[in-house]
């Protein structure tokens, strides 16, 4: 039975979960975190973005078999981080989210972002956050908040 660490409480996968289940299915489904979202399915859009051993990834294509033992996962409702509450700050400041869909797959790549860089260019910003769609379109929003979050990392 494989054991992972959530948002870092120990989770038992129940034996009968297939190997090829992604851990987007398993976060949404065995454990009821549904912050994070479905969004392309493809690792594409970003909606479904985690963090596996503190770096993010599409859980959307992460199969459970490949998953070691002990794994440790952060989802957006464990993300406790300086730069994670920062981000949220100004996220609510700067009223960034229209529909919301795709915003805690913002929250967490901008949040690795500031973990590696904490004063980010726009260049940076908009590298960082390619991977990560949003049908709304407010990403003159994000960047100012990712911006107002660094300042308050300062």
């Amino acid at each position: 039975m494989p054991v992972l660490f959530v948002n870092k409480e120990r989770v038992d996968i129940a034996a009968g979960v297939a190997g090829d289940t992604p851990l987007l299915w398993i976060l949404r489904d065995s454990l009821k975190l549904t912050g994070t979202k479905y969004g392309c399915g493809v690792a594409q859009c970003g909606a479904c973005t985690v963090y596996l051993e503190g770096a993010p990834v599409r859980s959307c294509q992460v199969p459970l078999s490949s998953l070691k033992q002990g794994a440790e996962i952060t989802t957006i409702e464990g993300l406790k981080s300086k730069e994670g509450q920062a981000i949220q700050a100004a996220w609510v400041k700067l009223d960034v989210p229209q529909c919301g869909y795709c915003q805690s797959g913002q929250v967490m790549s901008a949040a690795a972002l500031l973990a590696k860089n904490r004063r980010p260019t726009d260049a940076d910003i908009d590298q960082a956050m390619a991977g990560n769609l949003c049908r709304c379109a407010t990403y003159v929003r994000i960047r100012a908040a990712i911006h107002e979050a660094a300042r308050a990392l300062a």
